[in-house]
């Protein structure tokens, strides 16, 4: 097992959440050896509990003074009104982890309003791989946990999404038509890092734009996918309002994108660079508690920067490239927005070897920017 990052707490409740095979439930288990565990994944109990959330009680002992977590706790989230109730009553101490915030977020109003800390788990991060790391492996793998420890990453890869598409969407009545969702997944998936225009996603995947706008909604209830807003601060220019789309993990993402002869290698992996560089920035913000907030930028001229962290510890924009040359070009969206904002610090993320300041933007070897990382937070 690998040593997380995240700060857990030691004193109060709290929830976390994560999509599945982030390696909450485990990590718990390793960090709260003493704790009560109801996993809802377990028929018997999940049947037991269904049927009458007050036998939550009759699991605690009365003098029993440690953690109680609940795994999967959307599976029964009438469990928070119990939940609440012994938080009041009897002082217990819970985590509960949830890999949806659907139905948290139809039922759990209280919990989620401030009562309880919610603390995400996210895949693997490069620091947290160590001397694993590799990037080769990353961006075709991702980091989720077994698909960074397996010895066939891809079949848990596709074993996965078998699991999220039959128990999550499927089991869960999600959608009526899992057969159109899965065609979804794939149109999705040639947005990945990309401006999301959901019309041309439901024109690919022949359903209606309503119904995509839905099915994007859920990617995003079961904590797969996100949308980037457009940073327009002080906006001196006219700007796209398309937020840019990213599935969680690069992996997933290429486990999902349908490859065909005419694809090229930098159509497929171009995305999966800038999601990896995506996800480390996610997790280790909220790990660090940077407190940036992400953007992307992106003028209706289509001058555009792929990452833009704003917050109390300044103002960053990062452009990603595959391309191991630097070509004058590529630096002319990182200057425009200079101009636009001075107090920008500019990031030019590629391929290459060479760690260098050309025209005040810093040049990084992608394999640099992910282990220096921790300058973000300085």
């Amino acid at each position: 097992m690998y040593s997380r990052i995240i700060k857990l707490l030691k004193s109060q409740s709290y929830l976390v959440l994560g999509p599945r095979g982030t390696g909450k439930s485990t990590y718990l288990k390793r960090q709260y050896q003493n704790a009560i565990y109801v996993d809802l994944l377990k028929a018997e109990i999940y049947t037991k509990l269904l049927a009458n959330p007050s036998r939550l009680e009759d699991l605690i002992p009365s003098s029993f003074s440690d953690f109680v977590v609940i795994d999967e706790i959307q599976k029964i989230p009438e469990l928070l009104n119990e939940v609440h109730r012994l938080r009041e009553s009897k002082k217990i101490k819970f985590i509960l982890t949830g890999s949806s915030a659907r139905q948290l977020r139809k039922k759990g109003t209280n919990l989620l309003a401030g009562r309880a800390r919610t603390v995400y788990f996210y895949p693997l991060t490069c620091l947290e791989l160590g001397e694993d790391f590799n990037l080769t492996k990353s961006i075709v793998y991702g980091h989720l946990p077994e698909a960074c420890t397996k010895e066939d990453p891809r079949h848990y890869l596709e074993s996965y999404l078998q699991t999220y598409l039959k128990e999550e969407i499927d089991n869960e009545g999600l959608t009526r038509n899992l057969g159109a969702f899965t065609r979804f997944l794939e149109a999705a998936s040639f947005s990945q890092a990309q401006p999301l225009n959901i019309s041309k996603v439901a024109e690919d995947c022949h359903v209606d734009r309503k119904l995509t706008e839905g099915y994007f909604k859920i990617l995003e209830d079961l904590l797969i996918a996100e949308r980037v807003p457009v940073f327009t601060r002080k906006a001196k220019r006219r700007m796209t309002a398309h937020p840019k789309f990213f599935f969680f993990d690069c992996g997933v993402y290429q486990t999902i994108r349908p490859r065909g002869p005419l694809d090229s290698p930098s159509e497929i992996d171009g995305p999966a660079w800038e999601t990896l560089v995506w996800q480390e920035i996610r997790a280790m913000n909220a790990y660090e508690d940077w407190r940036y907030e992400i953007y992307t930028w992106r003028t209706q001229a289509k001058q555009e920067v792929d990452l833009v962290l704003y917050g109390e510890k300044g103002l960053h924009a990062i452009e990603i490239k595959r391309s191991d040359k630097v070509r004058k070009e590529d630096l002319e969206s990182l200057l425009l927005f200079k101009k636009d904002y001075p107090i920008a610090k500019l990031h030019f993320v590629y391929g290459g070897k060479e760690k260098k300041i050309l025209a005040d933007i810093t040049l990084w070897p992608i394999e640099t920017f992910l282990k220096e990382i921790s300058f973000l937070g300085e």
